[in-house]
């Protein structure tokens, strides 16, 4: 048993205005089926199983805050000039400069136009054949505790870990990387950015929460209600949602 990643949901308040910016970033398209805008490559989304891991943007009324997200977005390149020229083609879609005590690094940090910070990557082997998202990079206490309850949640590889970082990736070594990062204070905050999981064709819902619960996820009330996606966190406190095959 186990769960595989289909979305990074995005917090908006003009959701079809960051989903297109989101689709031109990344080279996509943006669909509007419903109440949110998702992105992913040409075609839309193919349900119950999606070829990339997309991005969803759905509306929310309030904006973000001011604080860094805890949840962001890697985006691959393939060389310098393709690093240089991305940037500047983001920064025109209106991506704007962000400061998050990054310092002198190669990679630029942008905020999209509703202020999620994203990093563009200088070209890494690594990140190669990911696709546009070279990873998911998520802000937490505690890279191992984190590693082990997604490795298990996803059954995806432990490629790394430390005290200060843990990398995993899909068995089949296609799509985004999922990456820890220590980082000083806890959470305090619900995420503007996080994952939404799917199970496989054939698997049953209830019993992956009743699975990821017995690992360390805990239940949360955001007042969905009898929606039929599951709300949890994880080991750090970070939300996802477990969503129905149909």
């Amino acid at each position: 048993m186990a769960l595989r990643p289909v979305h990074v949901i995005i917090k908006a308040l003009d959701h079809s205005a960051v989903g297109r910016f989101w689709a031109e970033a990344l080279g996509w398209s943006a669909y509007s089926p419903g109440a949110t805008t998702y992105v992913g490559p040409a075609g839309g989304l193919v349900w119950p199983d999606p070829v990339v891991v997309g991005v969803d943007v759905v509306p929310v009324p309030e904006p973000k805050s001011a604080a860094k997200n805890r949840v962001h977005l890697d985006l691959a390149t393939t060389s310098t000039a393709h690093q240089t020229e991305l940037v500047a083609r983001l920064k025109a879609l209106g991506a704007t400069p962000a400061h998050v005590g990054q310092g002198e690094v190669p990679w630029t940090v942008l905020a999209d136009p509703e202020g999620n910070e994203f990093c563009v990557l200088e070209p890494r082997e690594v990140y190669r054949e990911t696709g546009p998202i070279a990873a998911i990079v998520v802000d937490c206490a505690d890279p191992r505790t984190m590693a082990r309850f997604w490795s298990e949640a996803l059954d995806w590889t432990l490629r790394e870990v430390t005290d200060d970082h843990a990398v995993l990736r899909s068995a089949k070594d296609v799509g985004p990387y999922l990456e820890f990062l220590r980082v000083p204070g806890a959470k305090t905050a619900p995420d503007r950015v996080h994952l939404d999981l799917l199970p496989y064709p054939g698997d049953d819902k209830a019993a992956e929460v009743a699975r990821l619960r017995t690992l360390g996820a805990t239940d949360l009330d955001l007042g969905q209600g009898d929606a039929p996606w599951t709300c949890l966190t994880d080991p750090d406190g970070h939300e996802f949602c477990v969503l129905a095959l149909s």
